[in-house]
């Protein structure tokens, strides 16, 4: 809840959930957003090689190591076939990507940083699809 979305490229994706530097009301760190995680254990890497990076796509963020994924993910706004393979799929927006397009872009010539971002008020996830 209250997660930002600190990364936002035009055309390609929107990213979230620094949960460490990213809450707008506990602590957003406009300098170290991004950088930070979870407390918990990172996950290893569980890469598709039928499933695509198309629009709407969730898929977890990562450092250069494989197996480095934590809290953060990103929503597609386009189809990225670059990712296919690289990066793990979470899920897919089944409804508001209407809502998901009209997040702040953020300033392509510094890799999509936001200025007073938006952000996720409040989230909960569904197991069963609900």
């Amino acid at each position: 809840d209250n997660v930002a979305f600190h990364r936002v490229i035009d055309g390609f994706m929107a990213q979230t959930g620094d949960v460490k530097f990213g809450n707008m009301e506990k602590g957003f760190n406009p300098e170290a957003v991004g950088t930070g995680g979870s407390d918990l254990p990172d996950l290893p890497a569980e890469f598709s090689q039928t499933e695509q990076f198309t629009r709407g796509v969730v898929g977890m963020a990562r450092s250069q190591d494989p197996n480095s994924a934590n809290s953060q993910f990103f929503i597609m706004f386009a189809p990225a076939p670059n990712l296919d393979g690289q990066y793990t799929i979470v899920g897919k927006v089944e409804s508001g990507m209407d809502l998901v397009d009209k997040i702040k872009k953020g300033d392509e010539a510094d890799n999509g940083t936001v200025t007073d971002p938006d952000r996720m008020v409040k989230v909960r996830i569904a197991a069963d699809g609900k």
